[in-house]
């Protein structure tokens, strides 16, 4: 377990490079609790690796970065030591599998980071090394790296600050940074919470581990889900995860195709295979009915919350407020996406919108609103007035007019009343 004092540091540490991302809901009719999504995704690699990457890099001595940068990813932590390396002025080599995306490698290169093809069997025995043979540089483990996983560990602060009370985190497991660093901050800040992971069913490696208590070989499948899962449990990480992680999930490929699916039609988010992991798990019921968190890659952290009930009982109607401020009818409480298609609503903690109102408000009168509306249409003569004397050049011969003449009183009528302006 990482100590929070350190993953505070590393919060410092990294400010600048990774930016506080927002806390999302997504609403789900008959989701078995409220889930908000942690969008990770906004981080300027697109993912949460920077965190890790930036904070490992940073305290690093001058020396031992002159050579450049080493690190084996799937491709995220490729573009986050690659977009350290780029700020820093030295070389990225990454080794990935062979596998790897090819828009992840591109975003590699485009970073600078220079790519080097191996075997998934000889990628993953890196890791278990922490050694790449033939490549000189600085090697910044992905997983097993306490500044790694103390930079990973941030998030789980952000998650705290906005949603304190929550009951549950879920995290997609691939090597077990992510899980160690969120799992350290929560459980030092709210020790009741539970910590999920989720796996892909072709590489449950995690929830393996668990049935036999300790790592086993459970079998790796590639799939579209290439940031989580594996086929072994690095056994540098089972001591932490195995004290941290209440239970693990082994998710279907359909559910998570399912997940992506959601994700996009509700929050308009184009998650990875990893991202919608945790949200597959949170949506399945086995992250429990209180309110838990689903973290992912595409939605790195997604808190979720009891659903409450409507106010006055069903036979009342109940209103909520959305971020913008407009009243909708909500008979019986549905969800809230039944009026807001898109699912969004604004803000890094989306329950802070809403309010629940027993007696609904009156809406305007079509005959009032099409007379405002025609009367904004109306020329606005006062103001055409003030124009003409304010810029218009007095006509010729006209004098000063009596309001202006020293001792004089005008009456002008305002309002209907007639009202005495001394000069």
């Amino acid at each position: 377990m990482i100590d929070l004092t350190e993953i505070e540091a590393a919060r410092k540490r990294i400010d600048g490079a990774a930016i506080r991302t927002p806390l999302v809901r997504l609403h789900v009719g008959d989701a078995p609790a409220e889930i908000y999504l942690k969008l990770e995704n906004l981080q300027p690699v697109n993912s949460f690796k920077i965190r890790g990457a930036t904070n490992a890099i940073a305290l690093a001595s001058p020396r031992e970065r002159a050579k450049g940068l080493v690190t084996a990813s799937a491709g995220n932590m490729a573009q986050g030591v690659a977009w350290a390396a780029r700020a820093i002025g030295v070389p990225a080599t990454i080794v990935v599998p062979e596998q790897a995306p090819e828009a992840k490698l591109a975003a590699i290169e485009r970073l600078g980071g220079q790519v080097r093809k191996l075997p998934y069997d000889a990628w993953w025995n890196i890791l278990v090394t922490g050694h790449v043979d033939g490549i000189d540089g600085l090697f910044v483990h992905p997983v097993s790296d306490p500044a790694v996983i103390a930079g990973n560990g941030t998030i789980g602060l952000e998650i705290l600050e906005d949603l304190p009370d929550l009951d549950a985190v879920v995290i997609p497991y691939g090597g077990g940074g992510l899980t160690t660093g969120i799992a350290s901050a929560v459980k030092a800040l709210r020790p009741q919470a539970r910590v999920i992971t989720a796996e892909p069913a072709t590489g449950c490696a995690l929830s393996a581990a668990f049935e036999a208590g300790r790592p086993v070989d459970a079998g790796y499948q590639p799939s579209f889900v290439d940031g989580a899962g594996s086929g072994r449990v690095l056994d540098v990480m089972w001591p932490l995860v195995s004290q941290l992680v209440d239970d693990a999930v082994a998710v279907p490929l359909d559910d998570v195709a399912a997940a992506i699916r959601l994700i996009a039609e509700r929050v308009r988010v184009i998650a990875e295979g990893a991202g919608a992991l945790a949200v597959a798990a949170a949506l399945s019921g086995r992250a429990g009915h209180g309110r838990s968190r689903a973290s992912s890659r595409a939605a790195t952290s997604t808190p979720a919350r009891s659903p409450r009930s409507c106010k006055g009982g069903p036979e009342q109607v109940g209103w909520r407020l959305l971020a913008d401020s407009q009243l909708l009818p909500n008979p019986n409480c549905p969800p809230l996406h039944d009026y807001a298609p898109d699912g969004l609503i604004s803000g890094t903690n989306s329950s802070a919108w809403e309010g629940e109102f027993d007696v609904p408000r009156r809406p305007p009168c079509p005959r009032k609103l099409a007379r405002n509306v025609a009367a904004r249409k109306r020329p606005d003569r006062a103001r055409q007035r003030r124009f003409r004397r304010a810029i218009l050049a007095p006509r010729a011969g006209r004098g000063r007019r009596a309001c202006d003449q020293p001792g004089r009183t005008d009456r002008r009528r305002r309002g209907g009343l007639l009202h005495d302006v001394a000069g």
